[in-house]
């Protein structure tokens, strides 16, 4: 029997992009349409009682913060595109780059197609739109949810000589450690930690994960052994090349680690602890947003 094909979503393509969006003026309208829906409030206040300025478009006023004068703030106050020489146009290309390439696309990548006078401008633009992709009010994961770990770091045997460690990961093997838990046909919550052990793994269980979940499935680390006290868990021996045990299994969680490493080392080939969080969110948000047509929208929105 032939396995069905789940349909195809498709997103906006490039030719919908220069339709949708031929000049500044078409990206402000998108801008306010998406951050205020309801219309515009105060982004100091939150008050709604402002109105616009005759005399500068997308510029308005809000009387309740005239504590010292008027307060006038434009559509782009608070988020990622205030106060950048950019214009809102490549802004949008960019993050239409970002959302729509499955592995990522590197600042260099962004730097050549975009044409920008400066690689660091790039640069600066892509960790501005990774931050905004972090998800600040996310739902705890329920139904079967799978938890797994990496590491991200290059091989010992690839460093230079007076950098090797000889570790394969953990602590002290200059790797960088990640979890992540996945709930199946669901979205994925992921965050770098600083160690693997029972007291952090749990930690972040507890925040991910609902205590209602129907399964808890992981692999047979020993700082997963003490789940079973507050989740229903269920563990695959990995060590004796167990994978599958009906229901119980970490395939999907190790899928979307698989796509996060291909774009580490085929897209952006290196990546620092320091920014890796930015890199875990983008892939993060790409991954919970894959079923969504509209996922630039969400992502102008949440800058």
């Amino acid at each position: 029997m032939a396995r069905k094909q789940s349909k195809q979503i498709m997103q906006m393509s490039v030719t919908q992009f220069e339709t949708a969006f031929p000049n500044e003026a078409a990206c402000d309208r998108y801008l306010v349409a998406q951050r205020w829906p309801d219309g515009a409030y105060c982004p100091r206040c939150g008050s709604t009682n402002v109105y616009p300025l005759k005399t500068m478009e997308y510029r308005w006023e809000c009387p309740d913060c005239r504590q010292g004068g008027a307060y006038r703030f434009s559509h782009l106050v608070g988020t990622i595109f205030e106060n950048t020489n950019v214009d809102l146009r490549q802004w949008f290309r960019v993050i239409h780059l970002m959302t729509t390439s499955k592995n990522g696309m590197s600042a260099r990548q962004v730097h050549r197609y975009m044409g920008f006078g400066s690689y660091k401008t790039a640069w600066y633009m892509c960790h501005r739109i990774r931050a905004a992709f972090q998800d600040k009010e996310f739902r705890q994961l329920m139904g079967i949810v799978e938890v797994n770990e990496i590491y991200i770091g290059g091989k010992a045997r690839n460093k230079h000589w007076d950098k090797r460690d000889g570790g394969t990961g953990g602590s002290g093997s200059g790797k960088v450690g990640v979890i992540g838990a996945v709930q199946r046909k669901g979205n994925v919550v992921a965050r770098v930690i600083e160690r693997f052990d029972r007291e952090t793994l749990t930690g972040f269980i507890r925040e991910a994960v609902s205590n209602k979940v129907s399964l808890l499935a992981t692999d047979d680390m020993r700082a997963y052994d003490r789940l079973g006290k507050e989740f229903p868990h269920a563990a695959v021996r990995h060590s004796a090349k167990e994978y599958v045990v009906g229901a119980v299994h970490t395939n999907t969680i190790e899928g979307f680690w698989s796509i996060f490493k291909r774009g580490v080392v085929g897209t952006f080939h290196k990546v620092s602890a320091k920014y890796l969080p930015l890199y875990v969110a983008e892939f993060e948000f790409r991954h919970n947003n894959r079923n969504n047509p509209n996922i630039f929208g969400v992502a102008i929105a949440g800058c």
